[in-house]
């Protein structure tokens, strides 16, 4: 017994150093683009486009269900975009709350006739608003379907080539859709996703919908999550959209060309991971189509939303991202491994299955034979201490470096009091913050043989004022 355990922390050690050798090379891949885009001037101006004849109408998406805290703030900032030509639709999802009222109430809307255009089969659409004020913003009432439902109604009702679709509790910044836009346009319609940078806005003063003082919440749970959207955004997305590998665009915030979206069948209702599911079928399609398109990950455009302030709720949300992740790889897994697909079967899936799905596997395992090392002698002390250090170093060093490349790229946090903060949160992460993740990770795991899916529900404090 003593040997088997023995054998199996040389295996996390070896799978550990692995995982970090491969975060070390996003991290470098990221820090290459970095410092290439930064001597590009960061304020160079999207005025131009605003005027341009050639910049494409975008339907802005808007899913909601049990949103009343915060769905009147994110349609305000909506209003405020920087965009010449736009439509907000919000779907409200069959609320059990006041979603619906808070919006009509709000922009002073009037139920109008309508003939939905199904493209995708959804669930039965009972009536559409109109502002009487702002004429482009419309309210979708249908019958509860899920989020990805919802999406494919939104989809369907959208006037314009191209949609973004926004969650119900997030603001964009003024000038996030021109940014978000502007590689679409500049590529001819070649890029045909983008996505820009998730912020978190827990502990930050927003009014009227706008961000007026950016801050760090007191919250250790939240801090730390931000941290963690570092790691993911800053890391792995700008280094897997360079290799034009990137398999999930944020649900929070994304632009997606509506002919291509259609054409692959809209959002996938059956997973709870309906954002990055959706992504990897679009990279499917291009492959077999051998098409040069591209899906692209845009750092600069931010879009803030609200995080889990209690463990009891971000276990939840954690638990529904990992099921998705699972149900997403075990849907194309026909691409995994597969020369077909390119470097999307050859590298980003295995990557996604080996290190942001079994990861949680071999961390559990190495925390319970660290665990036995120590109190129980089931391996040798010097072993479960090499795999502690193993543990701390692919946790903690690789979030701080996310902190670094936050100071590289956005700067939104202005004081250096700020990143000390977070550079001091980060190295606590393998202490406390990360057993908790892989825990529910694994649960997630679990969670993905279950049956019923649905959409999550997480209470909100809202935040805008």
């Amino acid at each position: 017994m003593h040997a088997f355990f023995q054998i199996a922390a040389y295996v996390i050690i070896a799978y550990m150093l692995f995982s970090s050798l491969s975060y070390l090379l996003l991290f470098l891949l990221a820090f290459r683009k970095v410092k290439r885009e930064d001597k590009l001037d960061r304020r160079e101006s999207t005025e131009d486009f605003l005027g341009n004849q050639n910049t494409y109408p975008v339907s802005i998406l808007v899913p909601a269900y049990n949103e009343e805290v915060g769905v009147v703030s994110t349609v305000r900032s909506l209003l405020a975009l920087e965009y010449p030509e736009k439509e907000v639709i919000v779907i409200d999802d069959g609320s059990k709350d006041q979603t619906s009222e808070r919006m009509i109430e709000a922009f002073n809307m009037k139920q109008i006739p309508f003939a939905v255009r199904t493209h995708i089969e959804t669930a039965e659409i009972t009536a559409i608003y109109q502002s009487t004020v702002f004429p482009y913003i419309r309210l979708i009432k249908k019958a509860n379907g899920g989020k990805a439902d919802a999406l494919n109604a939104g989809v369907n009702l959208s006037s314009y080539p191209y949609f973004c679709a926004i969650d119900g509790d997030s603001i964009l910044e003024n000038d996030g859709l021109l940014k978000t836009m502007k590689p679409i346009i500049e590529s001819d319609g070649q890029i045909i996703v983008t996505g820009g940078s998730v912020r978190i806005a827990n502990g930050s003063t927003i009014s009227r919908s706008k961000v007026e003082i950016i801050d760090l919440p007191k919250n250790p749970v939240v801090l730390m999550q931000i941290v963690e959207y570092f790691r993911a955004f800053l890391i792995g997305r700008l280094a897997l959209s360079h290799l034009n590998i990137l398999l999930i665009v944020s649900g929070a915030f994304g632009v997606f060309n509506k002919e291509r979206v259609i054409q692959a069948g809209g959002y996938n209702k059956n997973t709870v991971g309906e954002d990055m599911e959706l992504v990897v079928r679009l990279h499917r399609l291009l492959r077999e189509e051998k098409s040069k398109q591209r899906i692209e990950y845009i750092p600069d455009p931010v879009c803030w939303t609200e995080a889990p302030e209690s463990l009891e709720v971000l276990r939840s949300q954690r638990i529904r991202w990992q099921r998705g992740l699972f149900e997403t790889l075990w849907s194309h897994k026909k691409m995994m491994l597969n020369p077909k697909y390119g470097a999307i079967g050859l590298v980003s899936m295995p990557y996604f299955l080996f290190v942001e799905l079994l990861g949680a596997v071999f961390e559990f395992t190495g925390y319970f034979i660290i665990f036995g090392g120590f109190f129980f002698s089931l391996v040798d002390p010097n072993t479960a201490g090499v795999l502690f250090l193993v543990t701390i170093f692919y946790g903690s060093l690789i979030s701080a470096l996310a902190v670094l490349l936050e100071e590289l790229t956005l700067h939104k946090y202005p004081k250096a009091s700020h990143l000390a903060r977070l550079y001091f949160w980060a190295l606590t992460e393998a202490f406390w913050y990360r057993p908790l993740m892989v825990l529910w990770r694994v649960q997630g795991i679990f969670a993905a043989f279950q049956k019923k899916a649905h959409w999550g529900d997480m209470k909100r404090k809202g935040i805008s004022s």
